[in-house]
C-alpha cells in the first residue's frame, strides 16, 4: 500500500451460482454431475461447481506477507495454458518454494498445471482445495490464498482428496507437515481464461 494514511485493506470474493452458470458451463463439458472431483486425473471429468465467500485482510506487517504477485495473462486456447501457467511460476520461484496451492478442479486445468509444475517445480510439494470444497469461480482464488496461509501458518496440510491415478507431483496422500516450510506459491487458473499466482512468505 503506497498510501500511508492506509493500514489495512480488506479484500472479498464471492460465488452465488445461478442455473445459466451452471448451464453454460455444462455445454462446454466443464461440468460433472456428481462427486467426486478427481484432481490431476487425465480423463478430466469435469469440475463441481460451489458458492460460498471469503475475506482476506492485508496489513502493513504480520505473520505471512505476499512478497511477489503476478497478474498472470488471458488464454484465447486452451493450449496456451501450460506455457503461461511456466512463465508465472518461473517468476515467482525467486526464493526456494515448498509448496504449490493449484487450481486443479478435475478440467484441462489439471494437466497444463501438472505439466508446468513438472518442469519448473518438480520438488515442491502440491496441494489442491476444489475436489474438498468445489469451483466456486468468484471466490476460489481467494479461498486458494487463504488456504497457503494457513498452510504455513499451522505447518501443515491435511491429505488431497479424490485421488484415483497415479499424479507425477508431490501430493499428500495423508495429513503432512510443512514445520519447515517458508514460501508458498498460489496459483489461480480460471476457467474465465484467466491465470495467475502470487507468493506466500513467513517474513
Amino acid at each position: 500500500m503506497t498510501n500511508a494514511e492506509l493500514e489495512y485493506c480488506l479484500v472479498v470474493g464471492a460465488e452465488e451460482v445461478d442455473w445459466l452458470t451452471c448451464d453454460a458451463y455444462r455445454r462446454w463439458r466443464l461440468l460433472r454431475l456428481a462427486p467426486p472431483v478427481e484432481p490431476f486425473n487425465k480423463a478430466a471429468r469435469g469440475m463441481i461447481l460451489s458458492e460460498g465467500a471469503g475475506a482476506v485482510l492485508l496489513s502493513r506487517t504480520g505473520p505471512i506477507m505476499i512478497a511477489q504477485t503476478d497478474a498472470g495473462a488471458y488464454y484465447r486456447k486452451r493450449t496456451e495454458t501450460e506455457e503461461i501457467l511456466s512463465r508465472i511460476l518461473s517468476n515467482l520461484t525467486q526464493d526456494e518454494v515448498d509448496l504449490v496451492i493449484s487450481s486443479a478442479n478435475g478440467t484441462f486445468i489439471d494437466q497444463a498445471e501438472c505439466r508446468a509444475l513438472r518442469r519448473i517445480l518438480p520438488d515442491a510439494i502440491v496441494y489442491a482445495a476444489k475436489p474438498a470444497i468445489g469451483e466456486s469461480v468468484g471466490a476460489a482464488g481467494l479461498w486458494q490464498v487463504i488456504l497457503g496461509a494457513r498452510a504455513l501458518g499451522r505447518g501443515e496440510l491435511p491429505p488431497l482428496l479424490h485421488v484415483t491415478s497415479t499424479i507425477p507431483l508431490r501430493i499428500p496422500v495423508s495429513c503432512t507437515a510443512l514445520s519447515k516450510a517458508r514460501h508458498a506459491i498460489v496459483l489461480s487458473s480460471g476457467v474465465n481464461q484467466q491465470v495467475a499466482g502470487l507468493r506466500l512468505s513467513i517474513p
